[in-house]
C-alpha cells in the first residue's frame, strides 16, 4: 500500500509538473497574444491622439494607461484553454502588466528551447540555420468587422496578397471576438521570407478597400519600435550634411565629345572610349568574368548591367565603373529595362523534372535606385508565348511591353484573349481588370504616348476579318481600328517620334492560299481622325525583305525583290508638291543588301549585305539620293551606330571563326581604324540621354554650322600637328636607339679584334683583309661527270 500511495503521489507530481509546463506554455502564447493587442490599442489611441490634440498633448496623453478589456480578456482566456487567473494566481503572473517580465521560468529549465547566446552547433546539422524572427509577418489594420463574411473577406485578402509573395499554410490568422462573433478589425499575415512581408507592407499600405476602410499595414517587427515610444518629444538629431553621390552622367561632359562602347572577347569586358582622331579606342575599364551571360547599357547610358548566377547587378559611376546595386534573381537569363531606367525586369525559365511539362518561367520588376523587388510573375512558358517566336524556354521575350514615354507609367502583358495593363504607382492593373480582346496575338506601344497598337488575325475561317486597333491608356478608349481582309501575316513598325504607325500587311493571292504579297497600311497618329494610307509595291509580288524608318524624320527605306540583288526603295510621308500623302523619292536597283541601318540622325543610311552577302557596305546619302562610298567588311555579322550619328562600327563576332574583331568607320564610309580580338562576342555603344535643346535650337545650330566649322577644323589641325610632331619625336627616338645599339656593337667588336687576330694564328683581322690587294685569287678546274648515255647506232 505504501509503495502504491508513493507511485500515486509520484504520478499526480508528475501530472501536476507536466500540466504546469503546459500551462506555463499557454500563458507565454496568451501574453503574446496580448502584447499584440495591447500594440493594437495603443496604435489607435495614439492615432486618435493626433487627430483631435496638440502635438505636445498627444505626446503627454501617450502615457496613458492601456489594460485589456474585459471582453478581450475573456477572448484570451478562451483563447489558452484554462483557468488563465487560476494559474496566473499560482505562477504569480500580474494581467495589469502589458509585458511578459513577470514570467519567470524554473531554475535550470528551459523547456527544450535553446538559447540565442549559447552559441549551438550541430555537426549533423547539413542545411544553415536562419534567424527565425518575426521579420516574415506583417499586420493588416482597419479591416471591415464582420460576421457571417469573414470567409469571403479572408478568401479576399488570401488572394490579394497571394500576388505579393507566398502566404505559409495557416499563415493568415484574424481574430474574432467570442461573444459577439464579430472579426476585431485586424489580422496577421504570415509570408515565406521577410522580403515578401516587406513588399506586401509597401504595396498595400494606405490601400482604399471600401470608402471607410483604409488599410493601415505594418511590419510586425515594428511593434517594439510603437511601444517604446517616449512620453516627451525630442528634437530629432541635426541632420547630416549632403554628401552629393557620384555623376553618373560625367562621361557626357568629355572635353574631345568622345563616346563610349563595351565589347566582350574571351572573359574580359571592356569599356572604351572611341578616339578616331587617334585612330584608335582608349580604355575605361577592364574587368575579366565581369559577367557570365552577355552585358547591356539602359536606355539612357546611365547604367551597364550584367548577369550572374544569384541574379543581374547595375554598374556606374563618375570615373570608373562601381557596383551600384544587386538585384537578387537566380540563374537569371535575360533582362529589360523600363525606357527611362526606372525599373529592371529580370527574366528566369526553370526546366521541368518531367520533359512533357512546361517550363516554369520566373519574372521579377525591380526598383532600379533601390533595389526592391516590385512585383514578380510565375507561370508556365505556354503563358508568356503569346504573339512570338520563344525567347526564354518559349516565352515570348521581352514579355511586358513598356509604354507611355520615358515615365514608365504603364506596362503591357498579352495573354490568350487578354491585354493586361499594369500601372506602375501600384503595379496592378489599370481598373482591376484586363483588356478582353479575342484572339490577340500582337500588341506595340507608341514610343512617346499612351497609346497601344493591337493585332487581331482573322477568325472563323475568314468570316471574320482581320485588324488592326489604336487603343488610348489608362481609359482603353479605341481611337481607330481598320478591318484587314485575306491576310497571311502581319507586323507593326512604329515611328521613333510616334508620328506614324507601318503594318505591313502580307496577304493571299488567292483562295488556294498559296502564295501571297505584301503592302503597308500607314497610320497618321497625330493628324486628326488618325487618316490610314494603304501603300502598295510597284511591283507586288515582290517579298518584303527589311522595313526601317528614318529616326526623327517623315522617310523610310524598304528592301524588296529576289536575293540575291533585290531592291531598296525610299518613300516619303511629306512632300511640298503632294502635301499629306505617301511619295515615293527613288529605287536603287539591285544592291547586295538584306539589312537597313539609318543614321540616329536620319539622312544617312548603310545598305548592307551580312551574312550570305559577306558584308557589303554602301554608304547612302538620302537627301541627295547618291551613294557616298562602298566598302566591304569580310563576314560582318553586326551593324552599330553610335548614339551621335558620327561613326558606325561593324563586327565579326565568333559565329566566325576568323577575323574576329570591329571597324571603326566615318559615316560618310571612311576606314578610321580596326580592332581585332579573338573570341569577340559582343559590341554595343553607350546611349545618349536625350538632348535638353529644343527642336528649334537645334535646327539653329545645324543652320549656322559653318560659323562652328572653323573652331573645330583649328582643333583637328592642331591636333594632326600635335600628332605628326608626336609620331616624329617616336620616329627619332626609334632611330637614337637604333643608333645606339649599332655603336655598343661595334665597340665591342673593337675591343675582340686581338682576340679574333689570335684565333687567327696571327693574320690579319677580318677588317684588316677587306681591302682588295690583300685578297689571293686561286682558280681551280675540277671535271665531274653527270650522265653516261649508251646508244647503238644502225648503219
Amino acid at each position: 500500500m505504501v509503495e502504491d500511495t508513493d507511485m500515486q503521489e509520484e504520478d499526480t507530481d508528475m501530472q501536476e509538473e507536466i500540466q504546469a509546463e503546459d500551462t506555463l506554455e499557454q500563458v507565454a502564447a496568451l501574453m503574446a497574444a496580448a502584447r499584440l493587442h495591447l500594440v493594437m490599442e495603443k496604435k489607435k489611441k495614439l492615432k486618435t491622439l493626433r487627430h483631435s490634440s496638440p502635438p505636445s498633448q498627444a505626446a503627454n496623453s501617450s502615457s496613458a494607461s492601456l489594460s485589456i478589456s474585459t471582453a478581450n480578456l475573456k477572448l484570451l482566456k478562451t483563447m489558452a484553454g484554462v483557468d488563465i487567473d487560476f494559474r496566473a494566481a499560482q505562477l504569480g503572473i500580474d494581467w495589469s502588466q502589458d509585458y511578459l517580465d513577470s514570467i519567470l521560468l524554473p531554475p535550470g529549465e528551459n523547456f527544450g528551447i535553446e538559447s540565442d547566446d549559447e552559441g549551438v552547433y550541430h555537426d549533423d546539422q547539413l542545411e544553415l540555420e536562419f534567424d527565425t524572427g518575426f521579420g516574415n509577418i506583417i499586420v493588416v489594420d482597419n479591416l471591415p468587422v464582420v460576421t457571417k463574411t469573414k470567409f469571403e473577406l479572408e478568401t479576399f485578402l488570401k488572394k490579394n496578397y497571394n500576388k505579393y509573395g507566398v502566404i505559409k499554410e495557416n499563415g493568415l490568422w484574424m481574430p474574432v471576438d467570442p461573444d459577439t462573433g464579430v472579426t476585431l478589425g485586424y489580422c496577421f499575415i504570415e509570408f515565406n521570407t521577410p522580403q515578401e512581408a516587406q513588399n506586401a507592407k509597401e504595396k498595400t499600405h494606405a490601400y482604399k478597400m471600401t470608402e471607410s476602410h483604409v488599410l493601415d499595414v505594418y511590419m510586425f517587427d515594428d511593434f517594439d519600435r510603437l511601444m517604446n515610444v517616449k512620453e516627451e518629444w525630442e528634437a530629432p538629431d541635426q541632420a547630416k550634411p549632403y554628401v552629393p553621390g557620384d555623376n553618373l552622367q560625367k562621361w557626357l561632359t568629355d572635353e574631345k565629345a568622345r563616346d563610349q562602347l563595351v565589347i566582350r572577347s574571351g572573359p574580359d569586358t571592356e569599356v572604351l572610349w572611341n578616339d578616331p582622331r587617334q585612330k584608335n579606342t582608349e580604355p575605361v575599364h577592364k574587368r575579366p568574368y565581369w559577367t557570365e551571360s552577355y552585358v547591356q547599357w539602359s536606355p539612357l547610358g546611365t547604367y551597364l548591367v550584367t548577369l550572374h548566377k544569384q541574379g543581374a547587378a547595375v554598374w556606374g559611376g563618375a570615373d570608373t565603373f562601381t557596383r551600384l546595386m544587386r538585384y537578387q534573381h537566380s540563374m537569371v537569363k535575360l533582362v529589360d529595362f523600363s525606357p527611362g531606367e526606372k525599373y529592371l525586369v529580370t527574366y528566369h525559365n526553370q526546366e521541368p523534372s518531367n520533359p512533357r511539362d512546361a517550363s516554369k518561367v520566373e519574372i521579377k520588376v525591380f526598383d532600379v535606385r533601390t533595389g526592391r523587388m516590385m512585383r514578380d510573375f510565375k507561370g508556365s512558358a505556354d503563358e508568356f508565348s503569346i504573339g512570338g517566336p520563344g525567347g526564354v524556354a518559349g516565352a515570348s521575350c521581352p514579355v511586358f511591353r513598356w509604354g507611355g514615354g520615358k515615365d514608365d507609367k504603364y506596362f503591357a502583358k498579352l495573354r490568350k484573349n487578354t491585354i493586361s495593363v499594369y500601372e506602375t504607382e501600384t503595379f496592378g492593373l489599370i481598373d482591376k481588370k484586363s483588356i478582353k480582346v479575342d484572339n490577340v496575338v500582337d500588341i506595340c506601344w507608341s514610343p512617346t504616348d499612351s497609346i497601344l497598337s493591337l493585332f487581331v488575325p482573322e477568325q472563323s475561317g475568314g468570316n471574320q476579318p482581320a485588324k488592326v486597333a489604336l487603343v488610348q491608356i489608362p481609359s482603353k478608349v479605341e481611337l481607330r481600328q481598320k478591318n484587314l481582309f485575306s491576310v497571311s501575316d502581319c507586323k507593326m513598325y512604329w515611328q521613333s517620334s510616334g508620328e506614324y504607325l507601318a503594318v505591313k500587311v502580307d496577304r493571299y493571292c488567292t483562295k488556294t492560299k498559296k502564295s501571297t504579297y505584301s503592302g503597308f497600311e500607314l497610320f497618321r497618329i497625330k493628324e486628326r481622325d488618325i487618316p490610314i494610307e494603304v501603300l502598295e509595291l510597284d511591283n507586288k509580288n515582290d517579298k518584303i525583305i527589311a522595313f526601317a524608318w528614318e529616326p526623327k524624320g517623315h522617310r523610310f527605306a524598304v528592301i524588296h525583290g529576289d536575293q540575291p540583288r533585290p531592291d531598296v526603295s525610299f518613300y516619303t510621308m511629306k512632300t511640298a508638291q503632294h502635301g499629306g500623302r505617301v511619295t515615293k523619292l527613288g529605287t536603287l536597283k539591285a544592291k547586295q543588301a538584306n539589312a537597313l541601318f539609318w543614321s540616329p540622325t536620319g539622312k544617312y543610311i548603310i545598305l548592307a549585305g551580312l551574312k550570305n552577302f559577306n558584308g557589303q557596305l554602301e554608304f547612302f546619302n538620302v537627301d541627295e539620293m547618291e551613294t557616298i562610298a562602298t566598302t566591304e567588311h569580310f563576314m560582318a555579322t553586326d551593324v552599330e551606330w553610335d548614339p551621335t550619328g558620327r561613326y558606325v562600327a561593324t563586327a565579326v563576332t565568333s559565329v566566325h571563326e576568323m577575323e574576329n574583331g570591329f571597324t571603326v568607320w566615318s559615316f560618310h564610309g571612311k576606314l578610321l581604324y580596326r580592332v581585332l580580338k579573338d573570341h569577340f562576342f559582343q559590341l554595343a555603344w553607350r546611349p545618349r540621354p536625350p538632348s535638353f535643346l529644343p527642336p528649334e535650337k537645334e535646327e539653329e545650330i545645324a543652320k549656322n554650322l559653318k560659323t562652328y566649322r572653323s573652331k573645330y577644323e583649328e582643333e583637328d589641325q592642331d591636333l594632326s600637328l600635335l600628332l605628326s610632331e608626336q609620331e616624329r619625336e617616336k620616329r627619332n627616338a626609334l632611330k637614337e636607339e637604333w643608333e645606339k645599339w649599332v655603336m655598343q656593337w661595334k665597340l665591342l667588336h673593337e675591343e675582340e679584334k686581338l682576340e679574333r687576330q689570335n684565333l687567327r694564328d696571327g693574320e690579319i683581322s677580318d677588317e684588316e683583309g677587306d681591302d682588295e690587294e690583300a685578297k689571293e685569287v686561286k682558280e681551280v678546274e675540277f671535271e665531274d661527270v653527270i650522265d653516261v648515255t649508251e646508244e647503238i647506232v644502225q648503219e
